[in-house]
Order: structure tokens, then C-alpha cells, then sequence
């Protein structure tokens, strides 16, 4: 109970939802300076205007999206950011890609293998889980997992996608399984 003060109730709620903000502008900027690499102009480049799709999405300043796009041009403040695809096997079994946007390669890759690890997976070599998907989003073949597995499974994703340089990850679990 916050007695009469009603202004810590509300900094505490506050932070929360500002952190939850924060992160999702940092992965959406992110992601707008890489593909404003290819070109800054959203007529001409189709994956910055579904960039600025998703940074309009979560409500994203016109300015910090400006700020974004001229990094990637080369702009001040330009960081070199890199995507990549890590791929590897969950618990059960189940196909992991995990697109990755970072200027750091090797702490993300050893961020993402210290989660899988805490829950049973593991990180495989270029090629061992690719060949399982036609493209990023659609399997070949999917696989089922026992209901009493599905709470950890779901706990692994959630924890690899609140990593900041993750930006998506696919599996092949059976669709009515995921949450």
C-alpha cells in the first residue's frame, strides 16, 4: 500500500512499461539502420518501409526513426550492425532459427548458447536446422512435443526473444502447440 503518496505507485508502473518501451524501440532501431543500408529512401527500399511499419507499430518518434535511418546511411552515431541466422535444437528435439541483429557477434552468440543451455538445447553449425525450413517461416515438417514440455519450450522463446540483439525466432513446433 502506498499510503497517501500516490506518485510511487505510479513511478514503479511507470518504470515498467517505459523499460518494456525502451527495448522494443531499441530492437526496431536497430533493425532500420541495417536496412537503411541498402538505401534511405522508403520508396525504393521495401525493407525499410516495412521497417518503419513496425517502428510506427509500437509508436516510435518520428525523430528517432529520422535518427535511425541516417545512421544507416552513414550519418553520425553509424555503428556497424550485422545480421545473422543462428540455428539450433530446443528441448525435444524441436528446430531453432534465430535471427540475430547485434554489432557484436560473438556476446550474442554466446548469450543465445547460454539460454539454450539452461533449457536443454543446444546451438548447431550453419546448415543443421535450414534445411528443415522452406523459408524463414514455414517448415517442411513440423514436430510435436508433450504437453508438460510446452511450459519450458515457451519460457525458452520468451527468454531468446527478450534478448535486445534477437530479433525473431522460428521453430517447427506443431501450430496448435505454440502459445
Amino acid at each position: 500500500m502506498s499510503g497517501h503518496s500516490k506518485w510511487s505507485t505510479i513511478k514503479r508502473k511507470k518504470a515498467v512499461t517505459d523499460a518494456k518501451r525502451g527495448q522494443s524501440f531499441t530492437k526496431v532501431a536497430r533493425l532500420i539502420t541495417v536496412v537503411a543500408k541498402r538505401g534511405g529512401d522508403p520508396e525504393t527500399n521495401p525493407s525499410l518501409r516495412l521497417a518503419m511499419d513496425k517502428a510506427r507499430e509500437v509508436n516510435m518518434p518520428k525523430d528517432v526513426i529520422e535518427r535511425a535511418i541516417s545512421k544507416g546511411v552513414g550519418g553520425a552515431d553509424s555503428n556497424n550492425y550485422s545480421e545473422f541466422i543462428l540455428e539450433g535444437y530446443g528441448p525435444n528435439g524441436v528446430a531453432l532459427l534465430i535471427e540475430c541483429l547485434s554489432d557484436n557477434r560473438n556476446r550474442t552468440v554466446a548469450e543465445v548458447r547460454s539460454i539454450m543451455g539452461r533449457y536443454g538445447g543446444s546451438l548447431g553449425e550453419a546448415g543443421s536446422t535450414s534445411y528443415i525450413f522452406q523459408n524463414r517461416e514455414a517448415p517442411l515438417f513440423e514436430i510435436e512435443i508433450g504437453q508438460d514440455q510446452l511450459p519450458r519450450f515457451e519460457s525458452l522463446i520468451d527468454l531468446l526473444s527478450e534478448n535486445d540483439d534477437v530479433q525473431e525466432v522460428v521453430t517447427n513446433l506443431k501450430e496448435g502447440l505454440q502459445a
